[in-house]
């Protein structure tokens, strides 16, 4: 069999990926852990009665430490395979990465073991989002300096990043 005709033959059996069906697990299981961030949120606000901001960083904090503690139990593993991208692209997603790369390394100790499998991943990531971070700001300085974007007032520069710490 010439090579052109196998892999025509293996065309015709692949199986076709559902890229719809995907789309729309992704867009409800992400949809579904934004709606547990917001339930912590107002729980956080209007029950403990914290402010709105410390209140988010509140619920990020608990986002966090429910996705490595189910990840832990190796329950996050089985969302994410149903969840698809809905269940890596949040927060929760790089929370359950980094604590999966931590129980890889723990018989290496902690380290060697924990620590250098943990930023094994988290390294890569961080360089992408410095990298990102350096490139998007030297676009803004252009755009800034070519009166296209317009200047940050203070108040509006503290709440950016208020609301990313």
């Amino acid at each position: 069999m010439k090579t052109t005709q196998y892999a025509e033959v293996i065309d015709k059996h692949k199986m076709k990926t559902p890229y719809l069906r995907n789309m729309a697990y992704a867009f409800f299981f992400g949809g579904l852990i934004c709606l547990v961030g917001q339930t912590f949120q107002w729980i956080y606000i209007n029950i403990f009665n914290v402010e709105k901001q410390t209140a988010a960083t509140y619920m990020v904090v608990s986002m966090i430490f429910l996705s490595a503690f189910f990840t832990a139990l190796g329950i996050y593993d089985k969302f994410g395979q149903h969840a698809k991208a809905g269940g890596f692209i949040p927060i929760t997603g790089f929370a359950n990465s980094m604590t999966c790369s931590a129980l890889e390394g723990r018989s290496e100790g902690i380290i060697l073991g924990i620590a250098a499998n943990m930023f094994k991943l988290a390294g890569g990531v961080l360089v992408i989002a410095v990298i990102s971070g350096f490139v998007f700001g030297i676009i803004r300085y252009f755009l800034m300096q070519l009166g296209i974007a317009p200047e940050l007032d203070p108040h509006t520069v503290s709440t950016i990043i208020g609301g990313i710490l």
